[in-house]
């Protein structure tokens, strides 16, 4: 069996050429039927994200798996490039070391921000959409079902998916929960629409948000945004009637000065009746004045509010690494064990059927010319060809299962084939 990965990500490859080996759903789909009609023996799962682009390939012969140069160069046709353009930006692996990375990654320990949930369903959309590509994808499903129990084992056995360390997700999943006890009768005015307003709506969404309004001066990105998370889009000059209504706030944008002064908060707090308003201001400079904190009910949150807390976490984190890093470990040792177990089971099954009918055949021919009727004396002699048996084949087929715990018994198992005449 041979098992092996072409890669890149966001550790070594620089985000211009991630972004020409990046893959839509529709683009994996027709790689992978492209790839199966290329290498018809071998499996295939391509996984794209934002951060990685990373290529596996799965075969019961060695000799049916394309190889890494010629995944390379499969990739780079794929996406209209050259190989010598993108050769050298790229990792590979094969078997174990392959292997293991797939449980790293699936585990959220190889990703930008370690620990982020996101990948795990990502490896599992990747490999359900390999499998709707396929007829039958027995290694691939055998490695990939077991990258998601290692994930959740992870998940399950450290903390370090419960340490949140970016920005948005602190201030909504652990600030702003301490506020409200729900998200998903509150109003909620996104200011601004870039990347940061979209991380922060994802957060939102997730813990049940629902009644989202996006304010931008350009209106056209507000619609864009809006129509992602199911919201709607406000011109700029409504931003302060909305103020008055709006129980979150998240805002983000490039502003050189703050676009809420004291003074015209002042205008609307009173219009707000003591109604409590979270604001969190991600923006840097300041979108709202530090002074509006004093007004009642007012809860005002900003990057600097949130960094120790992200630090604290971060630190967490790491404390939790060695002990992930240890289940992936001992996981990938078991799994290549199962692996090469599961190789050698069809050779070593048909060595005993074949001792069984040489077995069989010579019990026969010997009953008949000894003309016996007495059925002890059949058994015994049964039992003594069964023993035989037993005795010769044991050394050979203990080496291949030993062979099996500590490596790939492929020499074992081709020796044993020739020197049975066994057929594939």
């Amino acid at each position: 069996m041979k098992f092996q990965l072409v890669g890149c990500s966001h550790h070594h490859t620089p985000v211009e050429i991630r972004e020409k080996l990046a893959f839509s759903s529709e683009q994996i789909r027709s790689t992978l039927r492209d790839f199966r009609d290329a290498f018809p023996k071998s499996e295939a799962v391509l996984l794209s994200t934002c951060n990685r682009t990373e290529f596996y390939a799965a075969a019961e012969a060695s000799e049916t798996i394309p190889t890494h140069q010629e995944m390379i160069e499969f990739l780079a046709c794929s996406r209209g490039l050259r190989a010598d353009e993108i050769r050298d930006e790229l990792f590979v692996e094969s078997n174990e070391s392959a292997v293991r990375h797939l449980f790293t990654v699936a585990s959220s320990l190889d990703s930008l921000v370690i620990g982020e949930a996101q990948i795990l369903a990502q490896v599992k959309s990747a490999y359900e959409l390999a499998v709707q590509e396929s007829l039958s994808m027995p290694l691939s499903h055998m490695t990939f079902q077991a990258a998601l129990m290692v994930a959740k084992k992870v998940a399950t056995f450290t903390t370090i998916q419960q340490k949140r360390i970016s920005v948005p997700s602190i201030a909504v999943c652990e600030f702003a929960r301490e506020i409200f006890e729900r998200l998903d009768d509150k109003k909620i005015l996104v200011i601004g629409a870039g990347e940061m307003a979209e991380e922060t709506l994802v957060y939102l969404k997730s813990e049940g948000g629902k009644n989202i309004t996006v304010v931008n001066r350009h209106f056209e990105n507000a619609q864009k945004l809006a129509e992602q998370f199911d919201g709607k889009a406000v011109e700029w000059d409504s931003l302060f009637h909305e103020l008055e209504s709006a129980d979150f706030v998240v805002s983000t944008t490039g502003a050189t000065e703050p676009i809420v002064s004291a003074e015209k908060f002042a205008s609307i707090h009173d219009r707000r009746q003591e109604k409590t308003l979270f604001v969190l201001d991600l923006a840097i400079p300041r979108d709202f004045a530090g002074e509006i904190a004093d007004f009642s009910n007012v809860y005002l949150f900003t990057v600097d509010d949130l960094q120790s807390q992200c630090e604290a976490n971060r630190i967490a984190r790491q404390k939790e690494w060695p002990k992930a890093e240890k289940i992936i470990e001992k996981e990938t040792e078991e799994f290549m064990i199962e692996l090469n177990r599961r190789m050698t089971g069809p050779t070593i099954k048909r060595v005993r059927e074949l001792a069984a009918e040489i077995k069989d055949r010579e019990f026969n021919r010997l009953i008949n010319k000894l003309e016996t009727n007495d059925e002890k004396t059949k058994r015994e002699i049964g039992i003594s060809f069964e023993r035989l048996i037993n005795k010769l084949l044991h050394p050979p087929l203990e080496s291949i299962r030993d062979e099996a715990k500590s490596g790939e018994p492929t020499g074992l198992l081709n020796a044993l084939k020739r020197l049975f005449q066994l057929k594939d």
